[in-house]
C-alpha cells in the first residue's frame, strides 16, 4: 500500500470523530502555544536588557574601591573616602593605551527647590567626557564645558525625570535651581535614557561639574570616587582593562588587584544575560511539562482507538495489508494530531505573546527557531507516544481481530 494511501486512510479515521481528535490536540495547543509564549517573553526580556546595558554607553569600564578589601576599608576610615582618587584620570588617560574618554564621578543625594516645587535626586559630580563615555545628548540648552569644570562653576544639567517634576514643561535654561539651597544655574536638559539593568531610573539625576560637587556639597567629606572610562573599541576592552589595574596598582602602593573593582560594560551584559537566559529556560521547562502531558493525552486516545478499531484492522489485514502499513496509519495519525495541533499552538502562541507585550508594556520576541523548536518537538512528540499504540495494532493477530466483537 502506498505511503498517499495511508494518509489518506488515516485522515479519514481521524476525521469520524472530530470532537475526540480537537481535545487529544487540546495539551498539544496548550503546550506548544505556552512554549512560544514563554521563549517569546524571555527573548523580549533579553532584548530590553541589551537595550539597557547599551544605552549606558559605550566600551564603558568603570573603576572603584572595593570596600570588602582592608586597604579599602583603612582609606573610608581614615575619610580619605576610597583608594580612587582624582589625580588617577590624568594618569590613566596618558598612561594606558586605547582609552578614548575618562572622567571622575562622585555621587550623593539632595533636595532639589525651584519656586515652590521640590523634589529629592541623585546630585552627581563629573567631567566633560561623562557624558561622551555615557553617550548622553541634550534636548534642550547645552552640557557644561571644561572651563567650568575647571573653575567649579555652580552650574548643571537635569535629567528628563527632574526636569518634569520641577519644571512641568516650562523652559528652564538659564533659570536658578537650589540643591542644598545652594543656587545652581541650569544650563541643559538630557534626552530621556529610562531605566538601566537594575531598574533605576537613568533620567532622575542632576549632573553638575565634578569640582563644584567636591568643594560646594562635601566639604571635607569625601565620598567614594568612580572613575568611568570608555575603551577605543570593544576589542581593546580587556587590554584596557588589565593595563588599569597594573597602573593603579603602581600608583597606590601596597595594594592588590583585590583592592579595586574594575568592571565592564561586557561583564554587566553577560551577568545579565545569563539571568535572562536562565529565567527563559525555566519558565519554557514549565510549559514544556504541558507538552508531555498533551503526549500522555495522544497515547492514551489512540490505545482507545486501537481497541474500537480491532475489527476494522483486522479486516485490512485481511484483504493484503501488511504489519507496517497498520503501523504506519497509526503513527501518522498520531503525528498529524500532534503537528496539527502544534501549528495551532503557535498562533495561539504568537497572539498570547502580543496581547502580554502589550497589556504590559514589554517587548516580545517570536523567533523562527522557536517556532522550528515548537513543531519539531511536537512531531517528536506524535511519534514518541504513537509508537506504542500503532505497534500493538501491527502485531494484533489476524484470527483474533476478526473475531473480536
Amino acid at each position: 500500500m502506498s505511503i498517499l494511501a495511508i494518509i489518506r486512510i488515516a485522515f479519514k479515521s481521524l476525521q469520524r470523530n472530530k470532537t475526540r481528535t480537537f481535545l487529544t490536540m487540546l495539551g498539544i495547543i496548550i503546550g506548544v502555544g505556552a512554549v512560544i509564549t514563554m521563549l517569546a517573553i524571555g527573548q523580549g526580556a533579553k532584548k530590553i536588557i541589551e537595550d539597557q546595558v547599551n544605552s549606558m554607553g559605550t566600551n564603558v569600564i568603570t573603576i572603584s574601591s572595593n570596600f570588602n578589601s582592608s586597604r579599602s576599608t583603612a582609606s573610608s576610615g581614615a575619610g580619605t573616602g576610597s583608594l580612587v582618587k582624582v589625580e588617577d584620570v590624568d594618569a590613566i588617560k596618558n598612561q594606558v593605551k586605547g582609552v578614548l574618554y575618562a572622567s571622575p564621578v562622585v555621587r550623593s543625594f539632595g533636595q532639589i527647590k525651584y519656586g515652590s516645587m521640590n523634589w529629592r535626586t541623585q546630585v552627581q559630580g563629573s567631567d566633560v567626557d561623562y557624558f561622551y563615555i555615557r553617550d548622553m545628548q541634550v534636548s534642550q540648552g547645552t552640557l557644561f564645558n571644561s572651563n567650568e569644570v575647571r573653575s567649579g562653576s555652580k552650574v548643571c544639567v537635569l535629567g528628563q525625570t527632574v526636569y518634569t517634576n520641577l519644571f512641568g514643561e516650562d523652559d528652564p535654561i538659564g533659570k536658578v535651581i537650589r540643591i542644598r539651597n545652594i543656587p545652581v544655574k541650569v544650563v541643559g536638559v538630557l534626552k530621556a535614557k529610562g531605566q538601566n539593568v537594575m531598574g533605576n531610573d537613568q533620567d532622575d539625576v542632576i549632573i553638575c561639574p565634578y569640582t563644584m560637587v567636591l568643594t560646594r556639597f562635601m566639604g571635607d567629606h569625601r565620598p567614594p570616587l568612580m572613575i568611568n572610562i570608555s575603551a577605543e573599541s570593544k576589542e581593546m576592552i580587556p587590554i584596557v582593562q588589565q593595563d588599569i589595574i597594573n597602573l593603579m596598582q603602581q600608583r597606590h602602593r601596597d595594594t592588590t588587584s583585590e583592592d579595586f573593582w574594575v568592571r565592564t560594560q561586557t561583564d554587566m551584559a553577560e551577568t545579565s544575560e545569563t539571568v535572562s537566559n536562565t529565567l527563559t529556560l525555566l519558565l519554557a521547562s514549565i510549559a514544556g511539562i504541558s507538552l508531555l502531558v498533551g503526549g500522555i493525552g495522544i497515547m492514551n486516545i489512540m490505545l482507545v482507538s486501537v481497541t474500537e478499531r480491532i475489527k476494522e484492522i483486522g479486516i485490512r489485514m485481511a484483504v493484503g495489508a501488511r504489519k507496517r502499513d497498520v503501523l504506519l496509519q497509526f503513527i501518522i495519525e498520531a503525528v498529524s494530531i500532534s503537528v496539527l495541533g502544534g501549528l495551532i499552538g503557535i498562533a495561539l502562541g504568537y497572539i498570547a505573546a502580543r496581547i502580554v507585550g502589550q497589556t504590559m508594556h514589554w517587548t516580545v520576541s517570536v523567533t523562527a527557531w522557536s517556532v522550528v523548536l515548537a513543531v519539531t518537538f511536537s512531531g517528536a512528540i506524535g511519534i514518541f507516544f504513537g509508537w506504542y499504540p500503532a505497534k500493538k495494532a501491527a502485531n494484533l493477530n489476524l484470527i483474533d481481530a476478526l473475531r473480536y466483537e
